[in-house]
Protein backbone atom coordinates (compact mmCIF):
# COMPACT_ATOMS: atom_id res chain seq x y z
CA UNK A 1 0.00 0.00 0.00
CA UNK A 2 1.33 3.48 -0.99
CA UNK A 3 2.59 6.01 1.63
CA UNK A 4 0.01 9.32 1.87
CA UNK A 5 1.80 11.95 -0.77
CA UNK A 6 0.82 15.47 0.32
CA UNK A 7 2.09 18.36 -2.27
CA UNK A 8 2.77 21.38 -0.71
CA UNK A 9 2.36 24.75 -2.53
CA UNK A 10 5.42 27.66 -2.69
CA UNK A 11 3.63 29.85 0.13
CA UNK A 12 3.38 26.80 2.39
CA UNK A 13 7.10 26.06 1.56
CA UNK A 14 7.88 29.88 2.23
CA UNK A 15 5.95 29.58 5.71
CA UNK A 16 7.90 26.11 6.89
CA UNK A 17 11.56 27.72 5.62
CA UNK A 18 10.97 31.74 5.82
CA UNK A 19 13.99 33.40 7.74
CA UNK A 20 11.07 34.34 10.82
CA UNK A 21 10.56 31.90 13.37
CA UNK A 22 8.10 28.97 11.84
CA UNK A 23 4.28 29.27 12.94
CA UNK A 24 3.23 26.00 14.85
CA UNK A 25 0.67 25.22 12.99
CA UNK A 26 3.54 24.65 10.00
CA UNK A 27 5.78 23.12 12.44
CA UNK A 28 3.00 20.33 12.81
CA UNK A 29 2.35 19.64 9.35
CA UNK A 30 5.94 18.31 9.52
CA UNK A 31 5.93 17.02 12.94
CA UNK A 32 2.86 14.13 12.45
CA UNK A 33 3.91 13.90 8.30
CA UNK A 34 7.56 12.76 9.70
CA UNK A 35 5.64 10.85 12.69
CA UNK A 36 3.41 8.69 10.64
CA UNK A 37 5.21 7.91 7.53
CA UNK A 38 3.39 10.61 5.33
CA UNK A 39 5.43 12.24 2.43
CA UNK A 40 5.62 15.81 1.65
CA UNK A 41 6.98 17.12 -1.87
CA UNK A 42 6.98 19.73 -4.02
CA UNK A 43 6.33 20.47 -7.45
CA UNK A 44 8.55 21.03 -10.62
CA UNK A 45 6.26 24.24 -10.71
CA UNK A 46 7.04 25.44 -7.42
CA UNK A 47 10.80 25.17 -8.05
CA UNK A 48 10.13 27.42 -11.48
CA UNK A 49 7.76 29.69 -9.10
CA UNK A 50 11.05 30.30 -7.43
CA UNK A 51 12.99 30.72 -9.90
CA UNK A 52 11.03 33.84 -10.93
CA UNK A 53 11.98 35.78 -7.60
CA UNK A 54 13.41 39.15 -8.61
CA UNK A 55 15.68 38.90 -4.94
CA UNK A 56 18.46 36.72 -6.55
CA UNK A 57 20.14 36.06 -2.69
CA UNK A 58 16.62 35.17 -1.71
CA UNK A 59 16.37 32.83 -5.00
CA UNK A 60 19.20 30.59 -4.38
CA UNK A 61 18.49 30.37 -0.53
CA UNK A 62 14.51 28.59 -1.31
CA UNK A 63 16.05 26.88 -3.90
CA UNK A 64 18.57 25.26 -1.78
CA UNK A 65 16.43 24.64 0.81
CA UNK A 66 13.46 23.02 -1.14
CA UNK A 67 15.50 20.69 -2.95
CA UNK A 68 15.30 19.15 0.78
CA UNK A 69 12.00 17.51 -0.51
CA UNK A 70 11.31 15.10 -2.49
CA UNK A 71 10.50 16.37 -6.34
CA UNK A 72 6.92 15.87 -8.50
CA UNK A 73 8.28 16.01 -12.48
CA UNK A 74 5.61 17.94 -14.86
CA UNK A 75 3.47 15.65 -17.18
CA UNK A 76 5.19 15.46 -20.58
CA UNK A 77 3.74 17.80 -23.26
CA UNK A 78 1.34 19.02 -21.05
CA UNK A 79 0.29 22.37 -22.57
CA UNK A 80 -0.91 25.36 -20.93
CA UNK A 81 -3.69 24.73 -23.55
CA UNK A 82 -4.42 21.47 -21.91
CA UNK A 83 -4.80 22.76 -18.34
CA UNK A 84 -6.82 25.89 -19.38
CA UNK A 85 -9.32 22.84 -20.51
CA UNK A 86 -9.42 21.68 -17.43
CA UNK A 87 -8.87 24.10 -14.93
CA UNK A 88 -9.82 27.38 -16.47
CA UNK A 89 -7.96 30.90 -18.28
CA UNK A 90 -4.80 30.73 -17.07
CA UNK A 91 -3.51 34.05 -17.43
CA UNK A 92 -0.66 34.86 -15.38
CA UNK A 93 2.39 32.24 -14.33
CA UNK A 94 0.90 32.02 -10.57
CA UNK A 95 -2.46 30.56 -12.94
CA UNK A 96 0.00 28.46 -14.53
CA UNK A 97 1.50 27.20 -11.36
CA UNK A 98 -1.96 26.54 -9.94
CA UNK A 99 -3.29 24.51 -12.55
CA UNK A 100 -0.19 22.18 -12.90
CA UNK A 101 -0.64 22.09 -8.99
CA UNK A 102 -4.16 21.09 -9.48
CA UNK A 103 -2.96 18.09 -12.68
CA UNK A 104 -1.01 16.22 -9.87
CA UNK A 105 -3.97 16.19 -7.71
CA UNK A 106 -6.49 15.08 -10.22
CA UNK A 107 -4.19 12.31 -11.97
CA UNK A 108 -3.53 11.30 -8.29
CA UNK A 109 0.23 11.76 -8.13
CA UNK A 110 -0.42 13.13 -4.63
CA UNK A 111 -3.40 12.63 -2.54
CA UNK A 112 -3.82 16.28 -1.05
CA UNK A 113 -2.44 19.67 -1.93
CA UNK A 114 -2.12 22.46 0.98
CA UNK A 115 -1.98 26.00 0.03
CA UNK A 116 -2.92 29.11 1.99
CA UNK A 117 -3.87 30.70 -1.80
CA UNK A 118 -7.79 31.50 -1.94
CA UNK A 119 -7.52 31.57 -5.42
CA UNK A 120 -6.43 27.78 -5.84
CA UNK A 121 -8.73 26.43 -3.30
CA UNK A 122 -11.71 28.37 -5.58
CA UNK A 123 -10.50 27.24 -8.98
CA UNK A 124 -10.19 23.40 -7.68
CA UNK A 125 -13.78 24.02 -6.58
CA UNK A 126 -15.26 25.33 -9.91
CA UNK A 127 -13.57 22.05 -11.08
CA UNK A 128 -14.89 19.78 -9.19
CA UNK A 129 -16.20 19.43 -5.48
CA UNK A 130 -14.03 16.41 -4.69
CA UNK A 131 -11.26 17.72 -6.21
CA UNK A 132 -11.58 21.09 -4.17
CA UNK A 133 -11.77 19.00 -1.00
CA UNK A 134 -8.49 17.41 -1.33
CA UNK A 135 -6.80 20.98 -1.42
CA UNK A 136 -6.19 22.22 2.17
CA UNK A 137 -4.96 24.65 4.27
CA UNK A 138 -2.02 24.16 6.69
CA UNK A 139 -4.54 23.87 9.60
CA UNK A 140 -7.16 21.62 8.13
CA UNK A 141 -4.41 19.32 6.68
CA UNK A 142 -2.83 19.43 10.67
CA UNK A 143 -6.31 18.61 11.80
CA UNK A 144 -6.68 15.66 8.89
CA UNK A 145 -3.42 14.18 9.74
CA UNK A 146 -4.17 14.25 13.69
CA UNK A 147 -7.56 12.85 12.89
CA UNK A 148 -6.54 9.62 10.57
CA UNK A 149 -3.54 9.04 12.66
CA UNK A 150 -4.39 9.62 16.24
CA UNK A 151 -8.19 9.43 16.88
CA UNK A 152 -7.56 8.80 20.31
CA UNK A 153 -5.38 11.33 21.39
CA UNK A 154 -7.44 14.41 20.63
CA UNK A 155 -11.11 15.71 21.44
CA UNK A 156 -13.07 16.73 18.34
CA UNK A 157 -13.93 20.88 18.46
CA UNK A 158 -16.31 21.65 20.35
CA UNK A 159 -18.61 24.59 20.68
CA UNK A 160 -19.06 26.38 24.04
CA UNK A 161 -21.85 29.14 24.45
CA UNK A 162 -20.18 31.87 27.11
CA UNK A 163 -20.64 35.54 27.64
CA UNK A 164 -18.31 38.10 26.91
CA UNK A 165 -17.04 38.67 30.12
CA UNK A 166 -15.88 34.80 30.77
CA UNK A 167 -12.94 35.00 28.23
CA UNK A 168 -10.15 36.23 29.37
CA UNK A 169 -8.81 39.58 27.94
CA UNK A 170 -5.45 38.39 27.68
CA UNK A 171 -6.19 34.98 25.79
CA UNK A 172 -4.00 35.10 22.82
CA UNK A 173 -7.44 34.84 20.22
CA UNK A 174 -7.49 38.41 20.84
CA UNK A 175 -3.93 39.51 19.31
CA UNK A 176 -4.28 40.20 15.94
CA UNK A 177 -7.45 41.98 16.56
CA UNK A 178 -5.86 44.49 18.63
CA UNK A 179 -3.60 45.01 15.52
CA UNK A 180 -6.40 45.16 13.03
CA UNK A 181 -8.87 47.55 14.93
CA UNK A 182 -7.88 50.86 16.89
CA UNK A 183 -8.74 50.86 20.68
CA UNK A 184 -10.06 47.21 20.62
CA UNK A 185 -9.64 46.35 23.99
CA UNK A 186 -12.22 49.38 25.05
CA UNK A 187 -14.43 48.41 22.57
CA UNK A 188 -14.83 44.61 24.14
CA UNK A 189 -14.82 46.06 27.45
CA UNK A 190 -17.61 48.56 26.88
CA UNK A 191 -19.55 47.02 24.16
CA UNK A 192 -19.44 43.26 24.87
CA UNK A 193 -17.90 42.50 28.81
CA UNK A 194 -20.38 44.95 30.47
CA UNK A 195 -23.39 44.35 28.77
CA UNK A 196 -22.46 40.37 28.85
CA UNK A 197 -22.90 40.01 24.90
CA UNK A 198 -23.54 36.23 23.81
CA UNK A 199 -20.52 34.65 22.31
CA UNK A 200 -19.73 31.00 21.01
CA UNK A 201 -16.11 29.87 21.23
CA UNK A 202 -14.87 27.24 19.87
CA UNK A 203 -12.65 24.69 21.88
CA UNK A 204 -9.77 22.86 20.63
CA UNK A 205 -8.82 20.75 23.52
CA UNK A 206 -8.91 23.57 26.54
CA UNK A 207 -7.75 26.48 24.69
CA UNK A 208 -10.15 28.84 22.62
CA UNK A 209 -9.33 28.20 19.05
CA UNK A 210 -12.24 30.34 17.07
CA UNK A 211 -14.83 32.70 18.71
CA UNK A 212 -17.84 34.33 17.26
CA UNK A 213 -19.47 37.30 19.20
CA UNK A 214 -23.27 38.03 18.29
CA UNK A 215 -25.70 40.42 18.94
CA UNK A 216 -29.54 41.36 17.90
CA UNK A 217 -29.53 44.41 16.19
CA UNK A 218 -32.82 46.78 14.97
CA UNK A 219 -32.88 47.95 11.17
CA UNK A 220 -31.54 51.87 12.64
CA UNK A 221 -28.51 49.93 14.03
CA UNK A 222 -27.62 48.03 11.12
CA UNK A 223 -25.53 48.50 8.71
CA UNK A 224 -27.06 46.66 6.20
CA UNK A 225 -28.82 47.07 2.64
CA UNK A 226 -30.51 44.39 2.36
CA UNK A 227 -34.60 44.26 3.46
CA UNK A 228 -35.42 43.03 6.73
CA UNK A 229 -36.03 43.66 10.16
CA UNK A 230 -34.68 41.31 12.77
CA UNK A 231 -31.01 40.94 12.27
CA UNK A 232 -28.33 39.11 13.82
CA UNK A 233 -25.23 41.09 13.78
CA UNK A 234 -21.74 38.50 13.89
CA UNK A 235 -19.91 41.43 15.81
CA UNK A 236 -16.25 39.18 15.73
CA UNK A 237 -15.90 35.95 13.90
CA UNK A 238 -12.03 34.77 15.06
CA UNK A 239 -10.04 31.65 14.67
CA UNK A 240 -6.42 31.72 15.85
CA UNK A 241 -3.89 31.69 13.19
CA UNK A 242 -2.45 27.94 13.68
CA UNK A 243 -6.05 26.95 13.69
CA UNK A 244 -7.35 29.18 10.67
CA UNK A 245 -8.68 27.11 7.74
CA UNK A 246 -12.04 26.01 6.68
CA UNK A 247 -13.14 23.57 9.44
CA UNK A 248 -13.35 25.61 12.84
CA UNK A 249 -15.20 28.90 10.69
CA UNK A 250 -17.79 26.56 9.27
CA UNK A 251 -18.26 25.45 12.75
CA UNK A 252 -19.13 28.61 14.11
CA UNK A 253 -20.86 29.62 10.89
CA UNK A 254 -23.00 26.57 10.96
CA UNK A 255 -24.05 27.46 15.13
CA UNK A 256 -25.07 31.21 13.77
CA UNK A 257 -26.73 30.01 10.73
CA UNK A 258 -28.89 27.69 12.79
CA UNK A 259 -29.27 29.64 15.57
CA UNK A 260 -30.54 32.68 13.31
CA UNK A 261 -32.87 30.36 11.15
CA UNK A 262 -34.37 28.72 14.47
CA UNK A 263 -34.99 32.12 15.69
CA UNK A 264 -36.61 33.91 12.63
CA UNK A 265 -33.62 36.40 11.50
CA UNK A 266 -34.56 37.71 8.35
CA UNK A 267 -30.81 39.12 7.70
CA UNK A 268 -27.12 37.62 9.43
CA UNK A 269 -24.67 40.04 8.42
CA UNK A 270 -20.70 41.36 9.40
CA UNK A 271 -18.27 42.89 8.28
CA UNK A 272 -14.10 42.14 7.42
CA UNK A 273 -11.10 43.20 5.60
CA UNK A 274 -10.48 42.26 2.27
CA UNK A 275 -7.14 40.51 3.32
CA UNK A 276 -9.18 38.01 5.42
CA UNK A 277 -9.48 35.48 2.06
CA UNK A 278 -10.18 32.23 3.55
CA UNK A 279 -13.20 34.10 5.92
CA UNK A 280 -14.42 36.10 2.78
CA UNK A 281 -14.28 32.23 0.64
CA UNK A 282 -16.02 30.45 3.10
CA UNK A 283 -18.79 33.34 3.67
CA UNK A 284 -19.19 33.58 -0.39
CA UNK A 285 -19.75 29.81 -0.18
CA UNK A 286 -22.87 29.49 2.05
CA UNK A 287 -24.55 32.16 0.08
CA UNK A 288 -23.36 35.93 2.20
CA UNK A 289 -23.14 38.86 -0.69
CA UNK A 290 -20.83 41.54 -0.52
CA UNK A 291 -23.56 44.43 -0.29
CA UNK A 292 -21.20 47.71 -0.09
CA UNK A 293 -18.07 48.73 2.04
CA UNK A 294 -17.70 51.10 5.29
CA UNK A 295 -15.56 54.48 5.11
CA UNK A 296 -12.32 52.18 6.92
CA UNK A 297 -12.42 49.85 3.97
CA UNK A 298 -14.56 46.92 5.59
CA UNK A 299 -17.01 44.74 3.56
CA UNK A 300 -20.08 44.52 4.61
CA UNK A 301 -21.51 41.01 4.10
CA UNK A 302 -25.01 40.19 4.35
CA UNK A 303 -26.55 37.12 4.21
CA UNK A 304 -31.01 36.77 3.91
CA UNK A 305 -33.11 34.74 5.68
CA UNK A 306 -36.59 33.31 4.94
CA UNK A 307 -39.27 31.47 6.82
CA UNK A 308 -40.62 30.31 3.46
CA UNK A 309 -41.20 27.53 1.58
CA UNK A 310 -37.46 27.23 -0.67
CA UNK A 311 -37.52 27.02 -4.44
CA UNK A 312 -35.52 26.07 -7.16
CA UNK A 313 -33.29 29.11 -8.46
CA UNK A 314 -33.89 29.10 -12.49
CA UNK A 315 -30.34 28.38 -14.10
CA UNK A 316 -29.38 26.58 -10.67
CA UNK A 317 -28.86 23.43 -9.39
CA UNK A 318 -31.28 22.23 -6.18
CA UNK A 319 -27.82 21.40 -4.36
CA UNK A 320 -26.77 24.72 -5.45
CA UNK A 321 -29.87 26.74 -4.28
CA UNK A 322 -29.57 24.69 -1.34
CA UNK A 323 -26.07 25.76 -0.80
CA UNK A 324 -26.79 29.40 -1.75
CA UNK A 325 -29.66 29.77 0.96
CA UNK A 326 -28.18 27.03 3.75
CA UNK A 327 -29.26 26.21 5.96
CA UNK A 328 -32.79 26.19 4.27
CA UNK A 329 -33.34 23.44 1.32
CA UNK A 330 -35.51 22.65 -1.46
CA UNK A 331 -38.64 19.98 -0.63
CA UNK A 332 -41.78 18.83 -2.69
CA UNK A 333 -42.32 16.09 -4.95
CA UNK A 334 -39.56 17.48 -7.08
CA UNK A 335 -36.99 16.69 -5.21
CA UNK A 336 -35.64 12.86 -4.23
CA UNK A 337 -35.51 12.13 -0.82
CA UNK A 338 -33.74 8.62 0.58
CA UNK A 339 -33.49 7.37 3.94
CA UNK A 340 -30.16 6.64 4.47
CA UNK A 341 -29.38 3.30 7.48
CA UNK A 342 -26.83 3.98 9.44
CA UNK A 343 -24.86 1.92 12.04
CA UNK A 344 -23.90 3.10 15.73
CA UNK A 345 -20.28 3.31 14.66
CA UNK A 346 -20.80 5.68 11.47
CA UNK A 347 -23.15 7.27 13.16
CA UNK A 348 -20.74 8.70 15.93
CA UNK A 349 -18.02 9.47 13.39
CA UNK A 350 -20.60 11.61 11.09
CA UNK A 351 -22.36 13.16 13.79
CA UNK A 352 -20.49 13.61 17.33
CA UNK A 353 -22.81 16.02 18.79
CA UNK A 354 -25.55 13.34 18.65
CA UNK A 355 -23.77 10.65 20.59
CA UNK A 356 -25.07 12.16 24.27
CA UNK A 357 -27.86 14.10 23.13
CA UNK A 358 -27.76 16.15 26.43
CA UNK A 359 -24.93 17.82 24.88
CA UNK A 360 -26.84 18.72 22.07
CA UNK A 361 -29.37 21.38 21.99
CA UNK A 362 -28.36 23.18 19.09
CA UNK A 363 -31.18 25.29 19.85
CA UNK A 364 -31.08 25.96 23.10
CA UNK A 365 -28.86 29.20 24.41
CA UNK A 366 -28.25 27.41 27.62
CA UNK A 367 -26.33 24.68 26.88
CA UNK A 368 -23.03 24.27 28.09
CA UNK A 369 -21.07 22.25 25.42
CA UNK A 370 -21.39 20.95 22.23
CA UNK A 371 -19.21 18.48 20.47
CA UNK A 372 -19.48 18.62 16.45
CA UNK A 373 -17.84 19.26 13.59
CA UNK A 374 -18.70 20.48 10.36
CA UNK A 375 -21.20 21.51 7.60
CA UNK A 376 -19.01 19.98 4.88
CA UNK A 377 -19.38 15.66 5.06
CA UNK A 378 -18.66 12.10 3.62
CA UNK A 379 -20.72 9.06 4.09
CA UNK A 380 -18.83 5.66 3.19
CA UNK A 381 -21.05 2.82 2.47
CA UNK A 382 -22.00 -0.16 -0.39
CA UNK A 383 -25.15 0.27 -0.53
CA UNK A 384 -26.76 -0.66 -4.19
CA UNK A 385 -28.58 2.56 -4.81
CA UNK A 386 -28.28 4.90 -7.34
CA UNK A 387 -27.63 8.56 -6.00
CA UNK A 388 -27.34 10.58 -8.85
CA UNK A 389 -29.99 13.63 -8.10
CA UNK A 390 -27.50 16.88 -6.44
CA UNK A 391 -30.13 18.39 -3.83
CA UNK A 392 -31.52 15.24 -3.14
CA UNK A 393 -32.70 14.91 0.76
CA UNK A 394 -30.60 12.22 2.63
CA UNK A 395 -32.77 11.31 5.75
CA UNK A 396 -30.38 9.23 8.36
CA UNK A 397 -31.50 6.18 10.33
CA UNK A 398 -29.56 5.18 13.27
CA UNK A 399 -30.15 1.43 13.43
CA UNK A 400 -30.76 -0.75 16.65
CA UNK A 401 -27.74 0.73 19.32
CA UNK A 402 -26.28 0.51 22.74
CA UNK A 403 -25.67 3.89 22.94
CA UNK A 404 -29.02 6.63 22.54
CA UNK A 405 -30.78 7.53 20.06
CA UNK A 406 -31.32 3.70 18.98
CA UNK A 407 -33.62 3.10 16.15
CA UNK A 408 -34.38 6.77 15.07
CA UNK A 409 -34.07 9.31 11.95
CA UNK A 410 -31.93 11.79 13.57
CA UNK A 411 -30.30 13.91 10.42
CA UNK A 412 -31.32 15.03 7.43
CA UNK A 413 -29.03 16.29 4.91
CA UNK A 414 -27.99 17.55 1.22
CA UNK A 415 -26.66 15.34 -1.14
CA UNK A 416 -23.96 16.83 -3.68
CA UNK A 417 -21.83 14.12 -5.22
CA UNK A 418 -21.42 10.50 -5.29
CA UNK A 419 -17.53 8.79 -6.45
CA UNK A 420 -16.42 5.18 -6.00
CA UNK A 421 -13.24 4.26 -4.82
CA UNK A 422 -11.58 1.62 -5.46
CA UNK A 423 -8.58 1.20 -3.52
CA UNK A 424 -7.84 2.65 -0.52
CA UNK A 425 -5.57 4.88 -1.56
CA UNK A 426 -8.59 6.53 -3.44
CA UNK A 427 -10.72 6.26 -0.84
CA UNK A 428 -8.12 8.14 1.20
CA UNK A 429 -7.98 10.95 -1.22
CA UNK A 430 -11.84 11.32 -2.39
CA UNK A 431 -12.87 10.80 1.91
CA UNK A 432 -10.06 12.66 3.18
CA UNK A 433 -10.92 16.06 2.95
CA UNK A 434 -13.97 16.17 4.83
CA UNK A 435 -13.05 12.65 6.54
CA UNK A 436 -13.28 12.43 10.45
CA UNK A 437 -12.90 8.37 9.80
CA UNK A 438 -9.35 6.96 11.07
CA UNK A 439 -6.85 5.76 8.52
CA UNK A 440 -7.28 2.28 10.46
CA UNK A 441 -11.28 2.22 9.58
CA UNK A 442 -10.47 2.99 5.86
CA UNK A 443 -8.11 0.23 5.43
CA UNK A 444 -11.21 -2.00 7.14
CA UNK A 445 -12.98 -0.65 4.06
CA UNK A 446 -11.09 -3.05 2.13
CA UNK A 447 -11.96 -0.44 -1.25
CA UNK A 448 -10.99 -2.79 -4.64
CA UNK A 449 -12.05 -2.27 -8.02
CA UNK A 450 -14.05 -5.31 -7.75
CA UNK A 451 -15.97 -4.18 -4.30
CA UNK A 452 -15.82 -0.49 -4.53
CA UNK A 453 -17.00 1.54 -1.82
CA UNK A 454 -19.69 4.61 -2.45
CA UNK A 455 -18.29 7.55 -1.03
CA UNK A 456 -21.21 10.09 -0.72
CA UNK A 457 -20.42 14.12 -0.30
CA UNK A 458 -23.70 15.71 1.14
CA UNK A 459 -24.32 18.55 3.81
CA UNK A 460 -25.38 18.36 6.90
CA UNK A 461 -28.83 20.44 6.81
CA UNK A 462 -30.61 19.66 10.07
CA UNK A 463 -30.72 17.38 13.56
CA UNK A 464 -34.58 16.29 14.02
CA UNK A 465 -35.02 17.06 18.10
CA UNK A 466 -36.81 14.69 19.15
CA UNK A 467 -35.38 12.50 16.13
CA UNK A 468 -38.37 10.49 14.84
CA UNK A 469 -38.95 7.17 16.63
CA UNK A 470 -39.18 4.00 14.73
CA UNK A 471 -43.07 3.72 16.30
CA UNK A 472 -43.81 6.94 14.28
CA UNK A 473 -41.63 6.24 11.46
CA UNK A 474 -43.76 2.68 10.94
CA UNK A 475 -47.52 4.05 11.99
CA UNK A 476 -46.49 7.06 9.58
CA UNK A 477 -45.95 4.55 6.41
CA UNK A 478 -42.32 5.73 6.25
CA UNK A 479 -41.40 2.25 6.65
CA UNK A 480 -42.92 -0.68 6.65
CA UNK A 481 -42.49 -3.52 9.36
CA UNK A 482 -39.48 -3.37 9.35
CA UNK A 483 -36.75 -0.70 8.84
CA UNK A 484 -34.49 -1.08 5.32
CA UNK A 485 -31.46 -2.71 5.43
CA UNK A 486 -30.00 -0.58 2.64
CA UNK A 487 -30.60 3.09 0.88
CA UNK A 488 -34.09 3.60 0.45
CA UNK A 489 -35.87 6.02 -1.86
CA UNK A 490 -38.80 7.76 -0.42
CA UNK A 491 -42.07 8.98 -2.27
CA UNK A 492 -43.68 12.76 -1.94
CA UNK A 493 -45.73 11.78 0.70
CA UNK A 494 -43.29 10.03 2.78
CA UNK A 495 -40.66 13.19 2.34
CA UNK A 496 -43.57 15.76 3.60
CA UNK A 497 -44.28 13.18 6.44
CA UNK A 498 -40.53 13.01 7.60
CA UNK A 499 -40.34 16.64 7.17
CA UNK A 500 -43.24 17.34 9.28
CA UNK A 501 -42.25 15.94 12.20
CA UNK A 502 -39.18 18.28 12.54
CA UNK A 503 -38.86 22.02 13.34
CA UNK A 504 -36.28 23.64 10.36
CA UNK A 505 -36.97 27.15 11.13
CA UNK A 506 -39.02 27.98 7.39
CA UNK A 507 -42.02 25.85 5.79
CA UNK A 508 -41.65 22.71 3.95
Amino acid sequence: MSVPRYLIDTNVFIGLEDHAEVAPVFSSLLQLAASHGVEISVHEAAIDDIGRDSDLSRREVSLSKIRKFPTIEKVLGRTKADLEVKFGPIKRPNDLVDATLLDALDIGVADFLVTQDQGLHARAMRFSATLGDRVLYVADAVSLLRTTYEPIKIDLPSIREVQAHMIPQEDEIFETLRGDYGGFDKWWREKCVKPKRPCWIAMDGDEIAGLLVRKDETRSEATVKLPGEKILKVCTFKVRPESRGIKLGELLLKQALWHAQSNSHDIVYLTTFQKQAILIGLLEYYGFEHTHSLSNGEMVYEKPLSRKRLKQVPGRSLFETARKNYPRFCTGPDVASYVVPIKQEYHEVLFPELVDRRQLALFDDNSARRPGNTIRKVYLCRAQAKLAEPGALLFFYKGKSSSQPSQVITTVGIFEEVTLARSTEELRRMAGGRSVYSDAQLIKMQATAANPVKVINFLLAAHFDPPISLATLQSSNVFAAHPPQSIKKLTPDQQRRLLGEGKLGFMI
